[in-house]
């Protein structure tokens, strides 16, 4: 019986081991071609090949994008189009995919590139950022800042453009600089469509200068990581009992208002204490000391609820509430100017002490000898000359005193 057995064994092991495929060839896509179709945007197309045996097969495709960023995934399609900064050039391949049921097989790589666009090296802008702004419901405006390469000649002039979705359009003010070179750029209104989640917004700048060739430069921003939140509006303090009470309403957005969460600074001008509070709410009640003055101020965000984070806005104007006013700043600096008057002063008459710089700069006046105490002052310098005539009665005041007398007794 297993003698029987065993040759039936060995056929069933052959069958399973031996592939479905084999036998058939794959063959990889023919005229694979890339395409600039619009800013930081590329084509990639392609044609099944014609030699291909389908045999009731299933063909997709292979995509693997090179450069800029690495990137891979599969289609059925013959084309796709990818979204990519392309200043720097674009590489990518295909080849097919043959599946018959579980069994996957490949054929060779193909590959197309697109050269870097031309231009000379460090021409390019840096630092590059951009902000957006719902300045009303429904428009949105568009704020670009960037840096001159540091090979750019002096005479170089940056022109920006920015495409979302298909719509494309050059910036229509700039800011320049000393050299008179475009370093900022206003979209005081924009097709950006404002509430929009994950959409791309694509900034080109390029440039021209007589002294060399100025190379293009491109960058990709989530709308959403660059959008800046309105300041809360109609924001009102107020103090009840011992209690601070702020209230505020939503920034300018078509976000709903559970969309937002605030950020809340209070400083205690009386003790100088600060303190940041994150909240989601708009009101806020807080104890605080009433014989002392505060300032507020008040800025939003978006919360991940609703879509990404993006950045803060600008604070709120500053408000205050409460009794003390804060000391103005002329009367701290003439309250510094006097006491270190003061120091300087007293330093200086310590160190004169110290050095007997008074008496060295002001030496008393020497007083002549007297070794008789007169009852009666005299003119000595007369008495030397001896008196005239009519200085006899003055004289006589010496008693009996004669002139060589007095100047033996005083000099």
């Amino acid at each position: 019986m297993m003698a029987s057995g065993m040759p039936v064994f060995l056929l069933l092991l052959w069958t399973t081991n031996t592939p479905q495929g084999a036998g058939v060839q794959v063959l990889p896509p023919v005229n694979f071609t890339l395409t600039v179709s619009a800013l930081a945007q590329v084509l990639l197309h392609w044609e099944p090949n014609p030699a291909q045996e389908q045999n009731n097969s299933t063909i997709r495709y292979d995509v693997k994008i090179l450069s800029p960023e690495p990137e891979e995934y599969d289609t059925s399609r013959t084309h796709s189009v990818r979204t990519v900064a392309l200043h720097n050039g674009f590489s990518a391949r295909v080849r097919t995919l043959l599946l018959q049921g579980h069994l996957q097989m490949s054929s060779d790589w193909v590959e197309a590139n697109l050269p870097p666009l031309p231009g000379a090296a460090e021409t390019s802008v840096t630092n590059l950022s951009c902000v957006t702004h719902v300045t009303i419901p429904g428009n949105v405006s568009l704020r670009c800042t960037w840096l001159p390469g540091r090979g750019a000649p002096e005479d170089t002039k940056y022109f920006l453009f920015y495409r979302y979705e298909m719509h494309t359009e050059e910036c229509p003010a700039y800011t320049k600089d000393r050299w008179s070179r475009n370093t900022e750029c206003r979209f005081s209104s924009t097709q950006i469509e404002p509430g929009e989640i994950d959409n791309l917004i694509v900034i080109h700048i390029n440039g021209s200068s007589k002294r060399a060739a100025i190379k293009p430069f491109q960058q990709l921003f989530n709308q959403n990581a660059i959008e800046k939140v309105n300041i809360p509006r109609n924001i009102s303090i107020s103090l009840e009992q011992s209690d601070l009470l702020a209230v505020w309403e939503k920034p300018i957005s078509p976000f709903h208002e559970e969309c937002f969460e605030y950020q809340f600074c209070l400083i205690n001008l009386k003790s100088g204490n600060k303190q940041t509070l994150r909240i989601s709410s708009r009101s806020f009640r807080l104890r605080v000391d009433v014989s002392s003055r505060y300032s507020i101020r008040i800025r939003a965000k978006h919360t991940p609820v609703c879509r990404a984070p993006g950045l803060w806005s600008d604070w709120s104007q500053i408000l205050y509430v409460g009794q003390n006013k804060p000391e103005s700043s002329t009367a701290w600096i003439l309250t510094l100017l006097c006491v270190s008057t003061s120091c300087t002063l007293l330093l200086v008459a310590i160190i004169c002490q110290i050095n007997h710089v008074w008496s060295k700069l002001f030496p008393p006046i020497p007083m002549p000898s007297n070794k008789f105490r007169e009852p009666f002052p005299i003119d000595y310098e007369r008495a030397r000359t001896c008196p005239s005539s009519t200085e006899t009665e003055v004289v006589s005041l010496a008693e009996g005193f004669s002139c060589s007398v007095l100047d033996d007794s005083v000099f």
